[in-house]
């Protein structure tokens, strides 16, 4: 059976997106679905060591995002512009989606923080981004942190007061365009306890791109093209991976993309070497998990690859009944929402 785009689709009512993030990290709530059964059960995050044993393992991603957004104008004397950094090209030249596009050609020059930082569009990509080369004094990732603001995804409409809760509290990567927003929900006192219960931590690294947003629009999903994302499995983690497994533990991933990592560079027999470079997999309905074996994640949305990843691993009528019963009892959804954790004798 052929599986199309729309058995993915659910209704999500607007006011269910959140809009910021709650005070407390870990005071989410947590839906807690049994992959098997489909049975659920309401917590609340910080409930988590509950439901994790000691020798499980959690897979985090330590990807930091980028602060990519940047708004200027256009010289001499033009008006407003809005620059979103996706991908460094090398040579001060990166890969970036402009705004106003029409008025943005090869050649225009651009100002950021009254002139602190300067740009000129050096030429189109195929996709209708633009290469842009940045001029500026002493090291860019500095110059980011003053100007930049944090390229939250389209259906936050709302400004982030503090810059840090667009990030996980063990991020340390600086490559990413969006968070890995399974991870925001974790506090230093919560994985404190988690090791001290016995539960191991591993990291991998994949940088989150804004093809994550990116729709379906293929009929059929297996026609899809997914977008490309760049990651690195570390050996330590392998090496904990590996060990967990044999052990009888479980590998928990923290987040679709830990998953995507994970599985992109796991042998058939399910064994893990280190690695690192990119990864397109999708992971529908069909796909055979070959390490995960649970996984916390957001609630995620309709017709997103990202629902047919987590309908990979619990099966699409669980995920669609407990999305269900999630807008019933009014969970938040989203990026800033709460949160599920899918494994199974829960």
């Amino acid at each position: 059976m052929t599986l199309k785009t729309h058995d993915f689709y659910f209704d999500l009512p607007p006011e269910l997106i959140a809009q910021t993030p709650l005070e407390r990290r870990d005071a989410s709530r947590l839906l807690a679905l049994d992959k098997t059964s489909g049975a659920w059960s309401h917590r609340r995050f910080y409930d988590l060591p509950s439901l994790l044993r000691p020798g499980d393992c959690l897979i985090l991603n330590d990807s930091r995002v980028l602060p990519a957004r940047l708004l200027g104008q256009r010289l001499p004397g033009g008006g407003a512009c809005e620059v979103l950094l996706l991908i460094d090209r090398g040579d001060r030249v990166w890969e970036c989606l402009v705004r106003p596009g029409k008025r943005m050609r090869p050649g225009t020059r651009l100002s950021f923080g009254d002139g602190a930082l300067t740009a000129e569009v050096a030429g189109e990509t195929e996709g209708g981004g633009r290469l842009v080369r940045f001029d500026y004094e002493g090291i860019f990732l500095e110059v980011l942190e003053r100007l930049g603001k944090m390229p939250l995804p389209p259906y936050i409409k709302a400004e982030l007061q503090d810059k840090e809760r667009y990030q996980t509290v063990y991020s340390k990567v600086t490559g990413s365009a969006a968070a890995p927003t399974a991870g925001l929900h974790f506090t230093p006192e919560l994985l404190g306890e988690l090791t001290g219960m016995g539960v191991q931590l591993g990291y991998v690294t994949l940088h989150v791109g804004l093809g994550t947003f990116r729709p379906v629009k293929a009929e059929d999903i297996g026609d899809h093209e997914m977008h490309s994302e760049y990651c690195v499995l570390p050996q330590e983690t392998a090496d904990l991976i590996n060990t967990t497994k044999a052990a009888g533990g479980r590998v928990i991933c923290v987040g679709t993309t830990s998953c995507r990592t994970v599985e992109s560079w796991a042998g058939e027999d399910g064994h893990m070497s280190a690695a690192a470079g990119w990864t397109n997999i999708f992971i529908y309905p069909g796909y055979r998990f070959k390490v995960l074996d649970g996984l916390i994640t957001n609630f995620h949305l309709p017709e997103s690859t990202l629902i047919m990843l987590v309908s990979a691993l619990a099966g699409r009528e669980h995920v669609l009944a407990a999305y269900e019963e999630a807008v019933r009892e009014r969970y938040r959804f989203f990026s800033f929402g709460d949160a599920m954790f899918i494994s199974d004798h829960i």
